[in-house]
């Protein structure tokens, strides 16, 4: 049985998921409770970090390479262009939101707002909070903007770089954190990947003690 290590809220976990959701590939989905470091966890992926993906008797970590993995072992539907400029801009985009956009937006708050009380770190610092408010603007300004001269992020086909962003925005999305109404391109490229049947089970999250807001599954908002 293939198997996916996981945290509900985490976007690296969430990409992971979009893909294999997206190619068909069944997996049971284990909750990980990765901050507490077990033994048993350490094994399986001694960085300490979800998602770890057990798929075809093999264990693999590290969101980037899991997905490529998948794409080169389960080309059909694709993620990835065919064509060297196609498939750097898609790898490019991909880098952007799971460094850039998550440091600094995903990890001032989301992290700051539910990680840090489920795992026993405190209080939000409302510093953080502040700066990934003002952050998440920009990032948005700038998805608009590819958007205007794309029909997806990398260009006129759904790719890996859309469910990353996806990803860390459904996850934000989950806690309110995203002003929908700021950019209208990014507001109608998210209804169309939010409709898509790859993302059911990620709208299907529910995270004890913070139940989210009666928008986040509806598809027309």
């Amino acid at each position: 049985m293939n198997r996916l290590f996981h945290f509900p809220l985490s976007p690296f976990c969430r990409k992971v998921r979009l893909s294999l959701a997206e190619k068909k590939i069944e997996v049971e989905l284990i909750e990980e409770r990765y901050w507490e470091k077990t033994a048993e966890f350490l094994r399986r992926n001694p960085a300490g970090k979800v998602p770890i993906l057990r798929l075809d008797g093999k264990t693999l970590t590290e969101s980037a390479a899991i997905c490529e993995y998948i794409e080169e072992r389960y080309p059909a539907p694709p993620l990835m262009p065919k064509d060297p400029d196609g498939r750097f801009e898609v790898r490019r985009l991909v880098s952007w939101f799971d460094d850039k956009f998550h440091n600094e937006v995903t990890s001032k708050l989301l992290y700051e707002r539910v990680n840090k009380k489920i795992s026993g770190e405190g209080y939000p610092d409302s510093r953080n909070v502040k700066a990934g408010a003002k952050a998440v603007k920009y990032h948005l300004d700038y998805m608009g903007w590819l958007l205007d001269m794309r029909r997806w992020l990398a260009g006129d086909t759904m790719t890996l770089a859309d469910f990353a962003a996806a990803a860390h925005l459904s996850a934000l999305d989950y806690i309110s954190d995203v002003d929908w109404d700021r950019n209208a391109n990014v507001r109608e490229w998210y209804s169309k990947i939010k409709s898509r049947p790859a993302f059911r089970s990620i709208l299907a999250d529910q995270v004890p003690g913070f139940p989210p807001p009666p928008h986040y599954a509806d598809l027309d908002f």
